[in-house]
């Protein structure tokens, strides 16, 4: 069982994302920390990306704000290396394909095991379309991380189950993150239908911002993604680093309803 795996055990887990570089790759470091100590599960850490198709204005926003500040690969993992060894929640890289290809896959997925790194989601790499890179990723004891949405055809989920590891991330609705429609009613059908064929952990992403929100999904699943929220949360107070975790630090406690 893998380290992301075995946070589930017997308990929910929180989830929450960030994108390394915003507002700066040492305020990002202090945040993941802090995130670390609020008592977050998971953290997921964004690639910045020029075109990042399944991220709502919030994500693309603080993409482009951290682009401009010249934030890559190479910087993000130098970041996470600086940390290792001071946090127990497992880091999950989160980022579009064409990042990773641009900066290599195989020593992509070598400096995500030096960094610490214990799980990889690519929203636009089914599984399907490079098997290789997933086989490789699990070689390394990284869990690669799929995603279904509410229109994946049983059949669909049949094939995914063969190779999801980890947790399988759970799209709330037929949108973008940060939609503040989601979660769509029909959540327990929806998660019902996965449980058929998926035996690992399921989180549900994708509009989840407030405690009122996770009070309606959490008995459903095993754990809730948060980021959009945050993110909003790290910009407000950007300029106010103690104002920032107290914020944060409120927030994560209050999302955990369970």
């Amino acid at each position: 069982m893998s380290k992301i795996q075995k946070i589930f055990d017997n308990k929910k887990a929180l989830i929450t994302y960030i994108t390394a570089g915003d507002p700066d790759l040492e305020t990002t470091k202090d945040i993941i920390l802090e995130l670390n100590k609020a008592g977050v599960d998971i953290i997921e850490i964004g690639i910045p990306f020029s075109d990042p198709l399944a991220d709502g204005p919030v994500i693309q926003e603080a993409s482009q704000r951290a682009i401009k500040k010249g934030i890559t690969l190479s910087k993000i993992f130098n970041t996470l290396e600086s940390i290792k060894g001071r946090i127990n929640t497992p880091l999950v890289l989160m980022g579009y394909y064409n990042s990773i290809l641009s900066y290599g896959s195989d020593k992509f997925i070598e400096d995500c095991k030096l960094a610490g790194v214990s799980g990889v989601i690519i929203p636009d790499l089914p599984f399907d379309e490079e098997p290789e890179f997933y086989e490789e990723l699990k070689e390394n004891d990284i869990d690669g991380i799929l995603l279904v949405a509410p229109n994946t055809s049983e059949e669909r989920l049949k094939e995914l189950s063969k190779h999801a590891t980890g947790f399988l991330y759970c799209v709330s609705l037929m949108g973008v993150t940060g939609d503040s429609r989601g979660p769509v009613e029909y959540i327990n059908e929806y998660v019902q239908k996965i449980r058929k064929y998926v035996d690992i952990p399921i989180a549900i992403g994708f509009g989840i911002d407030t405690p009122e929100k996770v009070k309606h999904i959490i008995n459903y699943v095993d754990g809730i993604i948060v980021g959009s929220a945050l993110i909003k949360i790290i910009d407000q107070n950007k300029e106010n680093k103690i104002k920032m975790f107290n914020e944060i630090h409120t927030f994560v406690q209050n999302l955990k309803v369970w």
